[in-house]
């Protein structure tokens, strides 16, 4: 039987040239910053006061791979804040096993405070970032997933 071919065309973008001039707007010009934003912050919210479920704590996680992504992508996005990055992953990762095993998601003082240190800076990059960077955050976040160098949550049996 024969393999099948990885071939994947590409996307033909209709007008090429508003797609590179938008890619330099910043982040903060778009509407979908706010939204995005507010979110984030309602997520972090619900999983404060005790409403978290699984779709919140993925939204949390969404966002601080961003984060991490884009200081990646561009340094100068917050190279210098990849360690609250880091605490930030971490607190989700050690509030989602607690999750995934009591059945409620709630964060212990110390991981509140380090989950509210990374939002400021995801909301801070979002107020500096292109969209351009953005996209290519995504790509990166995309990438890591799909070549399994995320952590996961729950472990799957192979």
């Amino acid at each position: 039987m024969k393999k099948r071919s990885k071939y994947r065309p590409r996307k033909v973008f209709s007008d090429p040239v508003a797609w590179v001039i938008n890619g330099f707007k910043p982040m903060s010009e778009s509407g979908e910053a706010i939204s995005l934003k507010i979110k984030n912050h309602s997520a972090l919210t619900d999983v404060t006061q005790g409403l978290g479920d699984r779709h919140k704590v993925d939204i949390l996680i969404a966002a601080m791979n961003m984060a991490e992504a884009l200081h990646i992508v561009n340094p100068a996005l917050g190279k210098e804040y990849a360690p609250e990055i880091k605490a930030a992953q971490d607190a989700i990762y050690n509030m989602a096993k607690r999750g995934v095993q009591k059945g409620s998601f709630l964060f212990t003082g110390p991981e509140m405070q380090a989950m509210n240190t990374g939002m400021e800076v995801h909301d801070a990059q979002l107020d500096v970032c292109t969209i351009a960077e953005l996209e290519s955050a995504i790509k990166y976040v995309y990438e890591a997933i799909k070549h399994r160098r995320a952590r996961p949550i729950v472990e799957v049996a192979a």
